[in-house]
């Protein structure tokens, strides 16, 4: 609201103007009227409400930028955040999170498993790629900030964080990818809980039951543990959704299922102490495809073909001979084949009773062709002496055949 005075007296209010009332005492002088007098103490008022007005917009617009500049001010820089929570004063990444408390520290644990290479009958052994998690809380590491919700971590950083002593007790070998850089992360969350996850490359035993091979179903364990820390300090658990996670896999000679088995278990080292243990079954079933192409049909046309020496002329013995010895020869090559990629084990396979009745049955025939042939020279020979011709005459031999 604007105020001013023209030169003819005139009282602009806004962009409305006016002139006041005038009025003129006895000896002719003017005087103003009650209204003119009642529009200054108007103004007065106005002016005095809209400079409070303005006082009091100031002083709001002060406290927020106080507030303003005391909030970002007060928080740190993740790398600052970073620094402080991991600072050697209060945390020692060499101690458990609740070491000092009497309850345990509760592990949870999740696999996805990438890919199976391989599984190895000789060596009872597979080799499998997997994405190893594991999550846990570390009360040492909450943090308050408004715009920070995780902190990852460098690779050379999280040598400076506690880690779980995870173990495989069924591995071989192992390696953790490093191409380009090592293939780990660790996400810190504001209220404590610590994600690490690697990838892993290992080769686990695998003790097989080859009763029935070819026809098996091999059942793989993966069992994870603490080295360390016993059951008082740490405790596994599998993750309440999609613990285990497997991709479509395809393996030349194995089917898996769609769904693995998981359960906890404990393992107890005698004076060691009681370890948590978490125990992932694998599934194999063996595809017969192969071996019905490459051992049972060749083995029965083997067999199939040692039996043709029974049309054969008896007196072509050359040839039913060599047909006999071609064939058992062939199914004991077939047979070695067969157990070549197989271990050397004690008990009986499904597939050495297979190899053993069709080498019977080749075996027999060549028996066979070779009593026949010993049975047939013998009724063919002539009869010299009395003795021999008394004898045959008393089987029924005729006389004129046999006796000369």
């Amino acid at each position: 609201m604007r105020w001013m005075h023209s030169t003819e007296s005139e009282i602009e209010i806004g962009l409305i103007s006016f002139k006041p009332c005038i009025d003129y005492d006895k000896n002719g002088a003017q005087t103003h009227s009650i209204k003119e007098k009642a529009l200054k103490s108007y103004e007065g008022h106005y002016l005095e409400v809209w400079t409070r007005i303005q006082l009091l917009w100031k002083m709001i617009l002060m406290v927020v930028l106080c507030f303003q500049f005391y909030h970002s001010s007060g928080e740190l820089s993740r790398h600052d955040l970073i620094h402080q929570l991991i600072d050697e004063s209060h945390y020692d990444p060499l101690i458990a999170p609740n070491y000092e408390d009497d309850f345990p520290t509760n592990i949870s644990v999740q696999m996805l498993i990438k890919n199976i290479h391989s599984l190895d009958e000789l060596h009872m052994d597979f080799s499998v790629d997997i994405i190893f998690r594991q999550r846990w809380t570390d009360k040492r590491l909450k943090f308050n900030h408004s715009t920070v919700r995780i902190l990852e971590l460098d690779q050379k950083m999280i040598e400076r964080i506690w880690v779980p002593d995870s173990f495989f007790p069924q591995e071989k070998r192992a390696e953790i990818h490093d191409v380009t850089v090592p293939n780990r992360l660790l996400h810190i969350y504001r209220n404590g809980t610590v994600f690490y996850s690697m990838r892993i490359e290992m080769t686990l035993s695998c003790a097989m039951a080859l009763q029935n091979y070819p026809l098996d179903r091999q059942v793989c364990p993966v069992s994870i543990e603490s080295y360390s820390y016993t059951r008082e300090n740490i405790d596994f658990y599998w993750e309440r959704h999609n613990p285990v996670l497997i991709p479509s896999i395809s393996l030349p000679q194995f089917t898996m299922p769609d769904t693995v088995k998981t359960s906890a278990c404990s393992t107890e080292y005698g004076e060691v102490g009681d370890f948590a243990c978490l125990l992932l079954e694998l599934q194999f079933d063996r595809n017969t495809g192969y071996y019905i192409a490459q051992i049972f049909i060749p083995s029965i046309l083997i067999v199939i073909l040692s039996w043709v020496s029974f049309w054969v002329d008896i007196d072509a013995i050359p040839a039913r001979v060599s047909l006999g010895v071609l064939t058992v020869l062939t199914m004991t090559t077939q047979s070695s084949g067969a157990r070549s990629a197989l271990p050397r084990v004690s008990y009986i396979k499904a597939i050495d009773v297979w190899m053993a009745v069709c080498l019977t049955f080749v075996f027999m025939a060549l028996l066979e062709f070779a009593y026949i042939n010993v049975v047939s020279r013998r009724n063919s020979k002539p009869i010299r002496t009395a003795s021999q011709c008394d004898k045959a005459l008393n089987k029924g031999v005729s006389k004129t055949k046999t006796c000369k």
